[in-house]
């Protein structure tokens, strides 16, 4: 007899972009959040397209009638397992609870609804890439729609943020806008839902359980704060252990939690604790259990320093060398703590890419943000990684305190120098309880020495004069989606052509060309990106088909 459904995981909740950015749109076309918002989309006569809608867009020009590119075919942000998700699953699972899991909300409602159909203790949504609740609203609805009783469990960073809201009232008035039935706040969270699992199904009092918020009879309850401390060993995910679902060709993994670094412009060290390592051993099997999968091409890891320690990343590179994994993979990298011996091993290794968080290139201003990291650093690592044939993505921001049109030129001349194969540069997002004295918080702020609406204008002239590097959007796309398409069988020299030819028509959205000028260069750009993407031939099936295909 099957076991009873404990708890169903979804993953990832991307609206569609016409929607999001109509909400975002409804703050003024010439607000902060809307300009950042324009790095991210071209506009095809009023048909807006996220560089992932685009490329889908182009792809059914160049094969209309081809039957392998129907709307069950197209690239989709988020479309490779989804790491929170697939380790809450696996953490439940391991504990003796059955949990299943939906990796992208938007393709994989009917399997939802059967899911839902078997009378769920709860559902877990994760918050990891939200900064406001619509999705979690969406899916909130669609849940109660389909099933009326089960509590629905919140947590992640979207939830941790509410929590930090210096007003109860506030804090009180999220909640209640998302709809839920039990907030987790623990920068963890696992053992915590572990526990609301346990406690719904042994029918205890919840007020048992630590770390969380619930409402009773209309009051707010919020439960004694326990620190998780979660062992990454006894928890790696082993990949094998989900053979009813086709992972696809590229995941995700970490080796860390935490950061070891305390950069004035990020509180997640806070959030997440000391850094806590996973043992090369424990790694080695679960790499091992990826390989075992049969068909795994791209390996993403997420930890925020990956190279920290320093000693234990090349040991990680030995070891991928000694077992020769057939994989790719990415990272995040820190120049300041690389040598030509790490970079030797990374390429070795199969290293095909790392985000590089340099943020600056003022002295000043990395000084300020706590940087512990030099400009030299920097220019010296991108050179060494680009001899050895590895991809870099370069990461900026604009506006933190003491930023000046003079810093942010010194911020331009180094991506002019430097010119890593792809950059981003986005304005510095001002979160409460910054020790800087500053007027405003989130994407509307002022201090000493600018404003947001300043450091807005000063990306427009940093994106419009920068020429040896590409600019690689974030919304629905990122430094991820790279392993992703390559993983759908876009090589790396295809993925820049239409890189370029997307930044040319980029370049007239953020110009603000006259629509006659704009018009005609569009349609030359969109039939160069048509003719390029004819010669790429038939695309791979993504995890969402497969998984939509099983529930169907």
């Amino acid at each position: 007899m099957k076991k009873s459904l404990d708890c169903v995981v979804i993953g990832y909740n991307e609206i569609p972009f016409q929607r999001y950015e109509s909400f975002l749109k409804n703050y003024g076309a010439d607000s902060e959040a809307y300009r950042d918002l324009r790095f991210s989309f071209v506009d095809l006569g009023g048909q807006k397209l996220d560089y992932l809608g685009l490329l889908n867009h182009v792809t059914e020009l160049a094969s209309p009638a081809r039957p392998d590119q129907s709307a069950a075919q197209q690239f989709k942000s988020g479309d490779i397992p989804n790491l929170a998700a697939i380790y809450l699953t696996n953490y439940l699972r391991k504990r003796g609870c059955h949990a299943e899991y939906i990796n992208l909300y938007q393709y994989e409602q009917e399997k939802l609804i059967d899911y839902l159909k078997q009378e769920p203790l709860c559902i877990a949504i994760t918050t990891t890439f939200y900064v406001v609740n619509q999705p979690v609203n969406e899916m909130v609805e669609f849940i109660r729609t389909h099933n009326s009783k089960v509590k629905i469990v919140v947590g992640g960073p979207l939830i941790s943020n509410h929590a930090r809201n210096p007003h109860s009232e506030g804090f009180r008035s999220a909640l209640d806008d998302m709809g839920a039935d039990i907030y987790v706040i623990e920068g963890q969270g696992e053992l915590t839902l572990l526990q609301i699992v346990e406690s719904l199904r042994d029918g205890a009092d919840l007020s048992l359980v630590p770390n969380i918020v619930y409402f009773e009879n209309g009051e707010m309850r919020r439960t004694k704060v326990l620190a998780e401390n979660n062992s990454l060993d006894e928890n790696y995910v082993d990949w094998l252990s989900f053979p009813e679902m086709e992972l696809g060709k590229t995941l995700q993994t970490r080796t860390a939690r935490s950061c070891a670094f305390k950069c004035s412009f990020c509180n997640y060290p806070t959030r997440a604790g000391a850094l806590t390592l996973t043992s090369l051993d424990v790694l080695e099997k679960e790499l091992d259990s990826m390989v075992e999968l049969g068909n795994v091409e791209n390996v993403v890891f997420i930890d925020d320093t990956f190279n920290v320690p320093f000693p234990r990343f090349k040991d990680i590179c030995r070891m991928m060398i000694r077992k020769r994994y057939p994989f790719k993979w990415f990272s995040y990298f820190r120049c300041s703590n690389s040598d030509e011996e790490a970079i030797d091993l990374m390429a070795e290794s199969g290293c095909q890419g790392v985000f590089l968080g340099i943020e600056s290139g003022s002295p000043t201003i990395l000084s300020n943000m706590n940087k512990a990291a030099t400009i030299e650093k920097y220019t010296a690592g991108i050179e060494m990684l680009r001899q050895r044939r590895i991809m870099t993505f370069g990461s900026f921001i604009i506006g933190f305190p003491g930023e000046t049109e003079s810093t942010v030129q010194e911020t331009i001349d180094f991506i002019q120098a430097t010119k890593p194969d792809y950059y981003r540069a986005q304005m510095w997002y001002c979160e409460p309880g910054t020790q800087y004295q500053i007027s405003g918080e989130g994407f509307v702020w002022s201090h000493a020495t600018m404003d947001s609406l300043e450091a807005m204008d000063h990306i427009d002239r940093l994106f419009l004069t920068t020429n040896e590097s590409i600019w690689l959007p974030q919304w629905s796309f990122d430094f991820w989606t790279i392993p992703y398409l390559l993983g759908r069988g876009i090589s790396l020299s295809r993925f820049k052509d239409f890189m370029m030819f997307a930044d040319r028509m980029l370049r007239l959205e953020i110009a603000s060309v006259s629509d006659r000028q704009k018009s005609s260069t569009q349609v030359e750009q969109l039939q160069k990106i048509v003719e390029l993407v004819k010669d790429w031939g038939p695309v791979r099936y993504s995890v969402a088909d497969r998984s939509s295909a099983e529930a169907a």
